[in-house]
């Protein structure tokens, strides 16, 4: 079977043709994260009229580089994002793909954001041992999950408050740094002293969920106290802390639910810091460390593709009148 897939929950349009045995024929994505940069974060509205403007020349690129006649393509399922995320880019995103699919009379299926980032470490590494535990950290969700089979998964853990992506944003707009935060404290942290404050690693009470919160605020407080420290030794010591505590938390459900690979995924799953720590984690138990590639960390169609084939082999089409969801639990979907 091919999907072409839509993706618009925040500012990226994305759209990909993918076949159900994981090949991506093409994957495009327009950003406009140029028109928010200014204002240090997604602007609602912005993103909205940009995926307005984009989203059709998006799906066409896509067709066309997957060899698809943009008219009539050869294709047998419309997959979108359904939520969560911002709900005039969703709208946007799942009106375009319902037209799509009942202009071609295809079927539809709408799919959860995060059951696409579940799903990017497998387009690139068909080849996973089951069961698999993922880290799935980004500006909006922070999960540890428990993947027993392509999307038989179970939650281990969340965060209470912020999101990982949100802290960085949050501790790099506080240190006069541009958005999105956290590819400029990645680049500052490399060449800083991951010791010069003394931060604290949260969560550190035996469960797995994760808060990022308390450090943001602590990195405020240190600053302020020691305003002599540099920008690249402020930014390593609290990327340090951040890397930290994600590691304590994947060796912790290692230790408790004996997965056979870990795997990285969503926005933060760029981070160089993270990545290295996490090879460390899987050479220390001699068990493999999917990362997936930078452009498969970051929102893209081509996820929400495998993920829509894998929904519609097991449930078959969305209603067409499934709305768009901005807050959607990814264990009750």
């Amino acid at each position: 079977m091919l999907c072409l897939a839509l993706e618009t929950s925040c500012d990226d349009t994305g759209a990909a043709v993918v076949d159900s045995s994981g090949r991506v024929l093409s994957s495009v994505v327009e950003s406009s994260i140029d028109q928010h940069r200014a204002f240090g974060g997604v602007v609602p509205e912005l993103a909205g009229r940009a995926h307005l403007l984009t989203v059709q020349p998006v799906v066409a690129r896509a067709l066309e580089e997957a060899g698809l006649h943009p008219l009539d393509p050869d294709i047998d399922l419309v997959a979108a994002t359904a939520g969560p995320g911002l709900v005039g880019s969703l709208l946007i995103g799942l009106s375009a793909a319902k037209a799509y699919a009942l202009a071609w009379a295809k079927p539809f299926v709408g799919v959860h954001h995060l059951d696409g980032h579940l799903f990017a470490p497998l387009l690139e590494n068909p080849e996973v041992e089951w069961p698999l535990l993922t880290l799935l950290v980004s500006g909006g969700h922070s999960l540890l999950v428990l993947q027993r089979a392509p999307g038989d998964y179970e939650v281990l853990g969340e965060t209470i408050d912020d999101a990982a992506g949100e802290a960085y944003d949050k501790v790099a707009r506080w240190l006069g740094l541009s958005y999105p935060g956290g590819p400029e404290i990645d680049r500052r942290a490399s060449h800083g002293d991951p010791h010069a404050l003394d931060l604290p690693v949260s969560m550190v009470n035996g469960t797995l969920d994760l808060s990022f919160s308390g450090l943001k605020t602590a990195v405020v407080r240190a600053t302020q106290r020691h305003p002599e420290v540099g920008l690249d030794d402020v930014a390593a010591s609290f990327q340090a802390a951040v890397v930290e505590q994600l590691v304590r938390k994947v060796t912790l459900a290692l230790e408790r639910h004996g997965a056979r690979g870990v795997a990285l995924a969503g926005g933060v799953a760029a981070n160089s810091a993270l990545r290295e720590a996490l090879v460390g984690v899987g050479a220390d138990r001699d068990i493999p460390v999917y990362l997936p590639s930078r452009a498969m960390c970051t929102d893209n169609a081509a996820m929400i593709g495998a993920a829509g084939l894998h929904r519609f082999a097991l449930e078959g089409a969305s209603t067409w009148e499934l709305p768009a969801r901005p807050t959607w639990d990814l264990v009750h979907r």
